[in-house]
């Protein structure tokens, strides 16, 4: 209840600051605790995204790890249209110091690059962050790859975790084959269905 709490006093912020700019910067707020559908809030929508679709990979990095930097400023970004954008994450944690939230603003700099020099502070992005983004502002493929596991698991009469260990690495090196692997959370997922662990899925994927 505790956690419920923390997160809608956030979804009155996410919305607040979405008002403020219009047209000009996305909010968008997180629930960590359910990276599958985990956007309760997308204000100001820029990117397409919708609420209910997952978590990006900063919001699983926070997952994975508690110590993972709760505020990350003003790093490139990019629209799924190629706008380009400047963002900020703010992870939340809870009493226990687990990230239950985050909250992310997303500005347009496509529609301030070409003003004065004035603004050239609020254009740039940190120089300390490599130019290759740190998320993709979109929704990841964990449902494609979960309906494809379990569409192969009910071919062969089986749940994903009841298949055998040559039937599981068979079905790994399709799914690299198919490019999933092409998303750095792919193994994690994929070993969650599978009921073993992600090393035991890299393994599958490099040993025909």
């Amino acid at each position: 209840m505790d956690d419920e709490h923390l997160i809608r006093e956030a979804e009155k912020i996410a919305v607040a600051l979405g008002r403020m700019f219009p047209g000009l910067c996305e909010v968008v707020l997180h629930d960590l605790r359910n990276p599958d559908h985990a956007i309760r809030v997308i204000e100001n929508n820029l990117s397409g995204r919708r609420v209910g679709d997952s978590a990006t990979e900063l919001g699983l990095a926070r997952i994975e790890d508690p110590d993972y930097p709760s505020v990350i400023q003003n790093y490139p970004n990019r629209f799924p249209d190629g706008r380009p954008a400047k963002s900020t994450s703010i992870g939340i944690k809870n009493a226990a110091g687990e990230y239950v939230a985050a909250l992310c603003l997303n500005l347009d700099v496509s529609v301030l690059s070409p003003v004065t020099r004035t603004l050239a502070n609020l254009v740039a992005a940190d120089t300390e962050h490599p130019e290759q983004p740190l998320e993709t502002l979109r929704d990841r493929t964990a449902r494609e790859l979960r309906q494809a596991v379990e569409a192969h698991a009910a071919q062969r009469a089986a749940t994903p975790r009841s298949l055998s260990r040559e039937e599981k690495k068979a079905l790994v090196q399709q799914l690299q084959r198919d490019g999933y692997f092409d998303s750095r959370d792919a193994a994690t997922t994929i070993a969650g269905l599978l009921g073993v662990s992600r090393a035991t899925v890299y393994n599958y994927a490099k040993h025909p």
